[in-house]
C-alpha cells in the first residue's frame, strides 16, 4: 500500500512538473530590442520606425512580447554599442533596426558575432552566406533603381546626373543605378556627394546642371533628401528628378514644398494602398496597417517607414510561432531556431511587399514591392 501511494505521489509530482513546464512554455516572454535613430539627422525616419511598435499587437507568435526601444541618434558607433548591450545585458532574442544603412550595418556585425537574428529596417546589401543572421525588410535598392531605370528608358533619356549621400546609402543607390544603366540605354554623367548634416549643396547642384543631364537621380533620405532637389530647382533645372523610397514621409514633403511637385519616387505601395487594385496581394495588409497606425497617431500619419516596421512585426510573428516549438526563448537554441524560421519564410504578404526568404536571399521582396509615386499637390499619387 505504501509503495502504491509513493508511486502515485511520484506520478502526481511528475504530472505537475510537466504541467509547469508546459505553462512556462506557453507564457514564455519574448524579448525584442528595437533600435532606431529617433534623434539626429535620421530622426524623420527613425521616429516613424519606432512608433509602429506601439501600434502592433502585444504578442509575437502567440506569446507575450517585451519591446526594449532605444535611440541610436543616427550614429553607427552608438547603434553597435546599444545592440551589444541589448544582447548581452537585456538578453533579447531578436534585434529590429536600425533605420538607415550605416547604423543597420554596424548592428549587423554585432548580430553576426553574437549569433542573434537581426531584422534591418533599411536595405542592407550583405550576402547571407557571409552574415546569415541578418534579414532586411526595406525595399532592395536594386528593385528601387530598376523601376527608375525602366521609367528613364521609357522616356528615352540618355544621360543621368546623380547626387547622393557621401556614405554607404549614397554608394548603394549609385551602384544600383549604374548597374541598370547599360540595359536601359543611359549613362550616369555625375557622381556628386553631400553629408547628411550639410546645409548647402549649391556646388554639387551647379556641377550637375552644367553637365546638362536629361534627368537626375538623387540618393538621399528623410528630410536631408529634399536639399539637392530644392537646390536644383532654384538653379533652374527643368528635367525629371527621381528619388528612392528613403524619402517617403510627410516631413520630406513639408521641407521640400512646391519645389518637389512632379518628382518621381520608387517606393513601396503602402502610402497609396487605396489606389491599388483589389488583386494586389499587399493591399489588404496595407489597409490594415493604415487602420492600426492612424488609430494610434491620427489620420494622415501613415508612412513608408512605419509600414516596414509593421512588416518586420509580421515576419517576426510568423517566425516566433515556429521557433517556440523547438526551443525556449532566451536561449541560444531559440535564437538559432528563430533565424532558421525567418530564413524559411514563404509568401508573407505585408504592407510593403510579399516576402520569400532563402539561404541566398534575406530581403525576399520582388517587383510586387515597388511602385512609382509622383508628388502631386503636396501628396503621393500612384504614377504607374
Amino acid at each position: 500500500m505504501k509503495f502504491k501511494l509513493a508511486t502515485s505521489a511520484v506520478a502526481v509530482a511528475v504530472a505537475f512538473a510537466a504541467l509547469a513546464c508546459l505553462m512556462g512554455t506557453a507564457s514564455a516572454q519574448i524579448k525584442v530590442g528595437i533600435i532606431t535613430g529617433a534623434s539626429g539627422p535620421g530622426a524623420s525616419l527613425g521616429i516613424p520606425y519606432k512608433n509602429t511598435f506601439a501600434a502592433t499587437p502585444n504578442t509575437l507568435g502567440g506569446e507575450p512580447v517585451t519591446y526594449i526601444v532605444v535611440d541610436d541618434a543616427t550614429d553607427p558607433a552608438n547603434a553597435a554599442r546599444l545592440a551589444r548591450k541589448l544582447i548581452t545585458e537585456d538578453k533579447v532574442d531578436l534585434i529590429i533596426g536600425s533605420g538607415n544603412v550605416p547604423t543597420a550595418s554596424s548592428i549587423s556585425f554585432v548580430a553576426s558575432e553574437t549569433k542573434t537574428p537581426q531584422i534591418a529596417l533599411s536595405p542592407l546589401s550583405g550576402e547571407p552566406a557571409k552574415n546569415p543572421w541578418v534579414f532586411s525588410m526595406s525595399l532592395p535598392t536594386s528593385l528601387q533603381m530598376g523601376a527608375v531605370a525602366d521609367h528613364i528608358k521609357a522616356k528615352g533619356a540618355k544621360t543621368v546626373g546623380y547626387i547622393g549621400f557621401s556614405d554607404s546609402w549614397g554608394d548603394q543607390v549609385y551602384t544600383a543605378l549604374t548597374a541598370h544603366a547599360p540595359a536601359a540605354g543611359f549613362s550616369v554623367t555625375t557622381n556628386e556627394r553631400y553629408a547628411r548634416l550639410d546645409t548647402s549643396v549649391t556646388s554639387q547642384a551647379l556641377k550637375v546642371v552644367s553637365s546638362r543631364p536629361d534627368v537626375v537621380v538623387l540618393g538621399g533620405s528623410g528630410t536631408p533628401g529634399a536639399l539637392p532637389h530644392t537646390t536644383l530647382v532654384e538653379r533652374g533645372y527643368k528635367g525629371q528628378i527621381y528619388h528612392s523610397a528613403a524619402v517617403v514621409n510627410p516631413e520630406f514633403l513639408k521641407i521640400g514644398g512646391k519645389a518637389l511637385e512632379g518628382a518621381l519616387v520608387s517606393a513601396g505601395p503602402v502610402v497609396v494602398a487605396e489606389q491599388l487594385p483589389d488583386s494586389n496581394p499587399v493591399k489588404k495588409q496595407g489597409l490594415e496597417f493604415t487602420k492600426a497606425y492612424e488609430a494610434k497617431y491620427g489620420p494622415g500619419t501613415r508612412n513608408s517607414f512605419s509600414a516596414y516596421s509593421w512588416d518586420a512585426y509580421l515576419l517576426a510573428d510568423r517566425a516566433v510561432a515556429v521557433a517556440k516549438t523547438k526551443a525556449k526563448p532566451g536561449t541560444p537554441e531559440f535564437r538559432q531556431a528563430l533565424r532558421d524560421a525567418l530564413e524559411a519564410t514563404k509568401d508573407l504578404a505585408g504592407a510593403q511587399g510579399v516576402y520569400t526568404m532563402s539561404p541566398t536571399d534575406h530581403a525576399g521582396a520582388d517587383k510586387r514591392a515597388v511602385v512609382l509615386l509622383r508628388v502631386e499637390n503636396g501628396g503621393w499619387k500612384l504614377a504607374n
